[in-house]
């Protein structure tokens, strides 16, 4: 279907190499987008590269720290110097750290700050005018559902998260007119190495999971295929600034 075609676009998905992230690859690849994977861990990037190049993608890993600027140039022009664009950006690389504020440093909050709303501005900024040059772009940012609740034990997450979304809001009304369209994510609880680890601190965390989302069941990145052709194609050309839930059905259930 041309409304979910990706042929002849380049996406670059960062901390695609797992989790959500290497979903949102996967479905890019599928529609037929060529994909750099982008994250620090290079052996993560050798295996996400091999599945996206077993779906018949031209795939490229790229090493990165997303929170460097420096770095983040050199991303962005080791993709358009070997794939080309990129027509697309997935700002998904993030991180938590699980503390009450009372208990969380300066330099955790920082930390936190940095890997999940920092990054996806560096990473926009330097994708921006090779997208304007273009005649338009794609930029899909993960978010959370902590950008819409509030949880104890995550104030730096949840804030990051809820200026992700405000970010995106911004970015989107700045860039509406040179044809590119930002939008947001809000995932739930997702079955990842993430969230896995959330199980094993956070007490009683699965059952109330499964308990309060309509679908009864925990996320797979595999949910978020679909969505990524979406929104990084023609289809999604009139929508922007969204910021779309992704939970089963966990932020509407009582």
């Amino acid at each position: 279907m041309k409304a979910f075609d990706l042929s002849q676009k380049v996406a670059l998905v960062t901390g695609g190499n797992g989790g959500i992230g290497l979903g949102i690859a996967r479905g890019l690849a599928k529609a037929g987008a060529a994909v750099a994977v982008a994250g620090r861990n290079r052996q993560k990037l050798s295996a996400a590269t091999a599945e996206l190049e077993g779906l018949g993608a031209t795939a490229l890993a790229v090493a990165c720290d997303v929170t460097d600027a420096a770095a983040v140039a050199a991303m962005v022009e080791e993709t358009q110097a070997r794939l080309g664009g990129p027509d697309i950006l997935v700002n998904n690389a993030g991180t938590n750290i699980r503390k009450r504020p009372e208990d969380l440093a300066a330099a955790e909050w920082q930390q936190v700050m940095d890997a999940n709303l920092t990054s996806a501005f560096l990473c926009a900024k330097a994708c921006y005018p090779i997208m304007k040059q273009a005649g338009g772009g794609k930029i899909l940012n993960n978010g959370s559902m902590l950008s819409i609740f509030g949880a104890p034990w995550s104030p730096a997450y949840g804030a990051s998260k809820g200026g992700l979304v405000q970010l995106t809001r911004s970015l989107a009304a700045a860039w509406a007119a040179d044809n590119i369209q930002v939008n947001c994510i809000l995932p739930g609880w997702i079955d990842t190495d993430l969230t896995r680890r959330a199980r094993r601190e956070v007490d009683g965390l699965n059952d109330h999971v499964l308990k309060r989302t309509p679908a009864a069941r925990w996320g797979r990145p595999e949910d978020f295929e679909g969505l990524a052709a979406f929104f990084a194609g023609p289809a999604s050309d009139f929508v922007t600034g969204a910021a779309l839930p992704v939970d089963g059905g966990f932020s509407i259930s009582l």
